[in-house]
């Protein structure tokens, strides 16, 4: 291992952020398809488990659409944290706003003059000198502050694309009509093109594909899929080739598949690989390496099974010894984990799955968290 002064200060392998199209693994197909949507005023939905790269592809499209269009607006916001109509109206608010204004122009005047059953309030920051914009929606109010902020789309007569990721979220909100709320506003709002992207997928599916709902048929549906192997390792490669170092193929494999092609895993290994290697030539290093990150995690994941009940945690080893289960209620599985009665695992399973620390795949059922997976098969 050489000396820390020789390496590059920046590590490529990003874990979490959107650097550019130089830090981002392939997914040229994808973006191409995500473009050439919006492009031609289809809305998006875009589904995935959680840290497949959702997010990355969509802010890698905007990236391309900002530098190849003059005069459009790319707006994210990941409304996972929000619970309620009002969250989403204040989040949603306030980034359409700032998407739509540049520092020069952001107008408290202007801004009020078109949203008045809200209160912005502008201020600026001391270190860097740039506006800062805070929006009080006024309790319910809601529905009327929304209608005026896509107003405000309308009226800006800018091209705009508009992403909401974990959009399953608003199935959760008191306000058990948003849904149809959002669409009624979103239909006639012909400057602007939207991304719903979302980990649920049966949610999402049943929100899109379900002729009883309000957003029925109403986009273009894309599933992400992990980045193919061969185009993953050219990727990794490159980057500890650029520095006099080298990966061998067959441990970036192992790594490709303990983790499924999972991104965000796969990231976060080869940025621990990264600091410490210039040459990752065997399997051991991989293996140390995953090791030493799973140990990292082990107080959170101890403090997490400590409030399961008995019988989820021996359901979600069970999950994590195989792998992948593709019917968790079959007598087999049960036998072979010496669990409880097939209905005894149902409920336990389904609670799991609410918690979200078990999801469904068209394999079967896996633990979420795959450093929480190896860690499990260890207890």
């Amino acid at each position: 291992m050489k000396k820390d002064k020789d390496r590059m200060s920046v590590n490529p392998f990003l874990t979490y952020g959107y650097a550019g199209p130089e830090y981002f693994c392939d997914r040229k197909q994808e973006t191409a398809a995500l473009i050439s949507a919006l492009h031609n005023g289809r809305n998006v939905t875009l589904t995935a488990p959680r840290r497949m790269g959702k997010t990355g592809l969509v802010k890698n499209a905007f990236n391309h659409i900002a530098e190849t269009e003059t005069g459009t607006a790319c707006i994210y916001i990941d409304i996972f944290p929000t619970r309620n109509l009002h969250d989403f109206t204040q989040m949603f608010g306030k980034a359409v706003i700032e998407g739509l204004q540049t520092a020069g122009e952001m107008v408290l005047s202007k801004i009020t003059s078109l949203l008045t059953h809200c209160r912005p309030t502008l201020s600026v920051d001391p270190v860097t000198g740039a506006p800062s914009l805070s929006l009080n929606v006024v309790p319910s109010h809601e529905e009327q502050t929304l209608g005026e902020i896509f107003a405000y789309i309308k009226a800006s007569g800018r091209r705009c694309y508009i992403s909401i990721d974990e959009f399953q979220q608003i199935t959760q909100y008191p306000e058990q009509q948003t849904e149809a709320l959002l669409r009624s506003y979103i239909q006639f709002v012909s400057n602007a093109s939207f991304v719903f992207s979302g980990s649920s997928r049966h949610l999402m599916t049943e929100m899109f594909l379900s002729a009883k709902r309000p957003f029925y048929q109403s986009t273009q549906l894309m599933e992400l899929k992990p980045i193919g192997r061969e185009a993953y390792y050219d990727f990794a490669e490159g980057f500890f080739a650029r520095r006099g170092g080298h990966m061998e193929k067959d441990a970036f494999d192992i790594i490709y598949l303990k983790f499924d092609g999972q991104t965000w895993y796969i990231q976060a290994v080869l940025n621990r690989l990264y600091e410490r290697y210039y040459n990752v030539d065997n399997v051991e290093k991989v293996d140390a390496t995953i090791a030493s990150l799973v140990e990292e995690n082990t107080p959170a994941y101890q403090a997490l099974v400590s409030l399961l009940p008995d019988r989820q945690l021996e359901i979600m080893k069970a999950i994590a010894d195989e792998g992948v289960v593709t019917s968790p209620t079959n007598g087999d599985f049960i036998l072979r984990h010496n669990l409880k009665a097939a209905s005894s695992v149902s409920s336990a399973l389904k609670a799991l799955t609410a918690k979200e620390l078990v999801y469904k795949t068209e394999r079967g059922y896996m633990v979420y968290d795959k450093f929480m997976s190896l860690w499990l098969r260890r207890l």
